[in-house]
């Protein structure tokens, strides 16, 4: 195995010829600058300082396996001093300077017409920040009304079995190929296959769709957090009405509902009746869009550097507080019964079909596939990261706090429902004692712990109801509001960063600033959001969850694995990560992407859509002479629109290679990103892979290197150092 001294060798011989060719890409250029030294820790700023002292290597920038030439050699005189007199080492050193600086200078010049590609400042934030993007409101909200519903503890067999067959080889897939060919979602399946451009477009649009509906929780959350601080909560009690004898009295759709369903419903939604039925234009919401968006732009203005260190806090602080309410919520009355209730195994459940679905669907958007974010976060890494160890890491730290919010979440679910069943028992004893014994109220603490809801409903009725019935209500309503927001601003990073990412690689500005791009795309989501800020606003963020953000990711990641293991190949995908990571992946992974997880994914997308034609779909519209929600059918209108979503996402993979195949470039072809590829392999000390029998039996590799099936021929000859340059 090469050690480090010959690495840099090698590479400062690179970085010589690539100085030299007068013809060198921009981007190429761009590429190599921006896994050199950055400006502010650039050895042209302190060269002085670097003759005398070591640095500091940083993540993904002064990587040893990317220092510059001049750099290098620097390091190298410090240690082996040359014979001759204190004068001539001077010298010496002061050349190299001027070597250093004028390396930097031409560099700079090179990249003036373009925007040089950002690299996490550390390890930490890069995890931090997937994790924040992986881990958002789902699951605090989804998991535990999932789990509960389909069987409890048993729920957690099929969970876990589709995160190891569907969730982790996946996400293993994305950050392998963004961190391998270094840029965003269209850039990477463009360069995979020219025809496959529409991938990466596809991803960039679902991404936009998403974010403009999920920046509406955001929303939500907003108005929460800001009325959170009134005493009492104005969740806490009916409002009372002035009628025209001058006499006041609680709200009857309040009386018949209860306080926070109606303040959900009547007083932060204003909804109507029916999605056909907008009535009036909702002003506090369509305020809370734009602070909401305004946020949104200040922090991803900067890029992923300064973003980056806002994951600090937007990733730890949601722990912080889930931990609090673990505590608080395991010393309450009744949160035994709500964690047994959660998780008591009713294995009859696994027969059924419908839970299998659910927990395929949950383990996929619950680590945030598809969209392109995972993709362009990794290209930023160093292209000697361990992905494997981070893909490992995420995913299961994803799970792992779907399953500790479930027990937070139920603990507290647990004291509400006893609390209700304590009062009915005393009302039924109340009215037992007064020998009524006809329409007595039925107690039953089971089905009061099964009422909980999923999603808006648990936790902007649900667990601000438990919240009511805590003493110092106001910190804990601020504290989860205030989780429920960084939840969701952070997972609106990754989503809106896939989106600039991939404009930024088609070159659709090439002279436009990073930070115009995010703010023109802000203003134009806060725009397009105003959709819902009217009395069926909240309708239409149902109908864009139900239908623009499931089925057009399940079909992109379908044709993100088949892209991989029958066009750019399964064993030259595991070359490339072998090479970065210095082992190869394992045989299940390579069967996992070639055969497992698409067959699970072309399984959950049946499954749906014999699930969607048979039940059909529906939405839950407020009745306010009942106080109460009914399940209405969707109008045609709003289907027409549904399929309107789902086409515009994926019509782009066919229509890309249509007319590609026609001569019609609609994603522009780009050089590759650098990559040290020699370097690599000589520092991991690399050999080619001698496929087994039972490689060759099941995944059809060929001796001469190629693949079975549609995969073209594999890999290309190596040349060397000296016929390179």
């Amino acid at each position: 195995m090469a050690n480090t001294a010959q690495l840099l060798r090698r590479q400062s011989s690179r970085d010589i010829v690539l100085k030299s060719q007068k013809s060198i890409d921009q981007l190429e250029l761009r590429e190599l600058r921006g896994r050199l030294v950055p400006k502010e820790h650039g050895v042209s700023h302190h060269h002085h300082t670097s003759l005398h002292h070591h640095h500091q290597p940083l993540y993904g920038a002064t990587n040893q396996g990317f220092m510059s030439d001049a750099f290098d050699e620097s390091s190298e005189l410090e240690q082996e001093p040359p014979f001759g007199s204190d004068a001539g080492t001077s010298k010496t050193k002061a050349e190299l300077a001027a070597v250093v600086e004028q390396q930097q200078q031409d560099i700079v010049e090179g990249e003036k017409e373009g925007e040089e590609r950002e690299s996490w400042d550390s390890k930490i934030m890069f995890l931090l920040a997937t994790i924040g993007y992986a881990v958002g409101l789902g699951n605090v909200w989804r998991f535990p009304y999932l789990a509960q519903k389909n069987g409890g503890g048993a729920f957690l067999v099929p969970y876990f079995i589709m995160l190891c067959i569907q969730g982790i080889p996946i996400f293993y897939l994305e950050l392998a190929i963004g961190q391998r060919l270094r840029k965003g979602a269209i850039g990477v399946w463009s360069q995979v296959s020219p025809y496959l451009g529409g991938i990466g477009i596809s991803s960039a649009v679902v991404s936009f769709i998403v974010a403009l509906y999920y920046n509406t929780i955001i929303a939500w959350c907003l108005i929460y957090l800001l009325h959170s601080f009134e005493s009492p909560l104005p969740w806490a009690d009916c409002p009372t009405r002035l009628y025209k004898n001058y006499t006041y009295d609680h709200e009857p759709e309040c009386v018949a509902s209860s306080p926070t369903q109606f303040y959900w419903y009547r007083t932060t939604l204003q909804c109507s009746e029916s999605v056909d039925l907008p009535e009036s234009f909702n002003y506090h919401m369509a305020i809370a869009l734009i602070v909401s968006w305004f946020l949104v732009y200040i922090c991803m203005v900067q890029g992923i550097t300064s973003s980056g260190k806002i994951v600090y806090m937007t990733a730890i602080f949601p722990y912080v507080v889930l931990i609090i309410f673990f505590f608080r919520g395991i010393t309450l009355k009744g949160a035994a019964d709500g964690v047994a209730h959660l998780f008591t195994p009713r294995w009859e459940t696994l027969l059924d079909p419908v839970v299998w679905l659910e927990a395929g669907t949950q383990i996929f958007f619950s680590l945030g596939l598809a969209f392109g974010g995972l993709i362009a976060f990794s290209s930023y890494n160093p292209a000697n990261n361990n992905c494997y160890r981070d893909a490992i890491l995420v995913s299961l730290t994803n799970c792992g706090t779907s399953m500790f919010a479930g027990v937070v979440v139920f603990a507290v679910i647990g004291f509400k429902a006893t609390a209700t069943f304590d009062r009915c028992t005393e009302e039924r004893a109340g009215l037992v004692a007064q020998n009524r014994t006809h329409n007595l109220p039925i107690c039953d603490l089971e089905q009061e712990l099964a009422n909980s809801a999923s999603g808006t409903g648990l936790a902007f009725i649900i667990f601000t109801e438990a919240i009511n019935q805590f003493p110092g209500a106001q910190l804990w309503a601020v504290l989860f509001f205030l989780m429920l927001f960084t939840l969701g601003i952070d997972s609106q990073f990754g989503t809106l960063e896939g989106v600039v990412t991939s404009l930024v690689d088609m070159k659709l500005f090439p002279n436009l600033p990073k930070e115009y791009i995010v703010g023109a795309l802000c203003l134009s989501c806060c725009i397009i959001s105003m959709c819902f800020a009217n009395g069926a606003g909240s309708y239409i963020f149902q109908l864009m969850d139900s239908f623009a953000g499931n089925f057009p990711l399940l079909i992109i990641a379908l044709f993100e694995c088949l892209s991989i293991s029958y066009i750019y190949g399964v064993r030259r995908f595991s070359d490339d990560i072998e090479m970065m990571t210095g082992s190869r992946p394992g045989f299940y992974w390579m069967f996992c992407w070639k055969y497992l997880s698409p067959c699970a994914m072309v399984t959950i997308l049946l499954a749906s859509f014999y699930q969607l034609v048979t039940e059909g779909s529906s939405y839950p519209a407020w009745i306010a002479a009942k106080g109460a929600t009914e399940s209405m059918e969707w109008p045609h209108w709003c289907i027409v629109i549904a399929f309107a979503l789902i086409l515009s996402s994926i019509l782009w993979i066919p229509l890309v290679a249509l007319l590609r195949l026609c001569g019609i470039k609609v994603v522009e072809d780009s050089d590759p990103a650098w990559f040290p590829e020699a370097e690599l392999k000589e520092v991991h000390g690399i050999v080619p892979h001698e496929p087994t029998e039972l490689e060759r039996s099941v995944f059809c590799f060929n001796m001469d290197g190629t693949e079975g099936m549609c995969c073209p021929k594999y890999g290309l000859p190596e040349k060397s150092l000296e016929e390179e340059e």
